[in-house]
């Protein structure tokens, strides 16, 4: 199942904490933090300076979470989005 946003909406796959870090020592699971950046699946009709593909980081309490087939997604305003990777 695909969400298709409306208007001004991103909908973006939350990316999971990293379970170790670059040089390779493992985290514990108390350590690890909600990441506050998603790769953007799909955009609406009037979004326009963020695409498919895109990397963003956006404002945490500005987001609609939603969990489909075992994946977190959130969708959130283009207006939200403070910026791209």
């Amino acid at each position: 199942m695909k969400l298709k946003p409306l208007t001004n909406r991103v909908v973006a796959k939350k990316e999971k904490p990293a379970a170790k870090t670059a040089s390779g020592l493992l985290l514990p699971d108390t350590n690890k933090e909600e990441t506050a950046y998603a790769i953007v699946e799909s955009i609406g009709p009037d979004v326009k300076n963020i695409k498919v593909g895109d990397k963003i980081i956006y404002k945490e309490y500005s987001t609609t979470n939603v969990k489909l087939e075992d994946s977190d997604y959130i969708i959130v305003e283009d207006k939200d989005v403070l910026a791209t990777l």
